[in-house]
């Protein structure tokens, strides 16, 4: 069921609030849309799509960035939300576009969506096309502090340059016990949020805001995100803002 919000709370750490977002008639639209897989209907009363894509303020007309779209569940609901003005560009990373099989989901978008545009890239570089006003990613910004090449500090401010002037980076991710450390990234697969608002404001992101609707306080912070159940994990929601 899709709920409409109007409550916002301040907190302590900078100006941060705790917010939900109404729901457009277009994001409802997107959500309904009858061409969305079986697979993908089955995964939102979990992800919540509605209520995630208007917290993160996806409107038509927009220019999105998607970082490591996976299967494109969100992908083709970006697409459907932007509308035939707007523009979303799927970054996978080359490994995954070497994959046997592994742009299978993100090309079944992009043969329905025409304003969908696959782009290659090599994290923690980050290239785009143009500027854009909101750069995506949903339980990837732990995996982006992983492996031999990974540096976030030039990510984050890779992503930084890639915005428009008050654009937003969208940072969703399984949340880590707090003060677990950079260790539950790879031992967990998870992310302790605090660090990662420190990464973001470092990089020259204001935390604009946070979201609540993905919490679950039952969450078993110390088990693997797969163990503990990959869509009933407790998530954090950021909205990082570029001045």
């Amino acid at each position: 069921m899709i709920r409409s919000f109007a409550v916002i709370v301040a907190l302590t750490f900078s100006t941060i609030v705790i917010a939900a977002e109404a729901v457009s008639p277009t994001i409802t639209a997107a959500v309904a849309e009858p061409t969305r897989p079986d697979a993908d209907k089955a995964r939102d009363a979990l992800r919540k799509p509605a209520e995630v894509l208007a917290f993160a303020g996806v409107k038509p007309g927009m220019t999105i960035a998607e970082m490591a779209p996976g299967g494109g569940y969100y992908t083709r609901l970006l697409a459907k939300a932007v509308g035939p003005k707007g523009k979303v560009y799927a970054l996978v990373s080359a490994a995954q576009a070497a994959r046997p099989g592994g742009l299978d989901g993100v090309n079944a978008v992009v043969a329905a969506n025409p304003n969908v545009t696959i782009v290659t890239i090599d994290y923690p570089a980050l290239s785009l096309p143009e500027k854009v006003d909101l750069v995506w990613t949903t339980e990837n910004y732990h995996d982006f502090h992983n492996g031999p090449t990974a540096n976030i500090a030039v990510l984050d401010k890779a992503v930084f340059d890639a915005l428009k002037p008050g654009g937003i980076f969208y940072v969703e991710d399984h949340s880590a016990a707090p003060g677990a450390g950079l260790d539950a990234t790879s031992s967990l697969h998870r992310m302790d949020e605090a660090i990662a608002k420190s990464e973001l404001t470092a990089a020259g992101f204001k935390i604009d805001a946070e979201g609540d609707v993905l919490h679950n306080a039952e969450d078993n912070k110390t088990a693997k995100n797969s163990e503990a159940g990959h869509y009933v994990t407790d998530r954090f929601m950021l909205r990082a803002k570029r001045s």
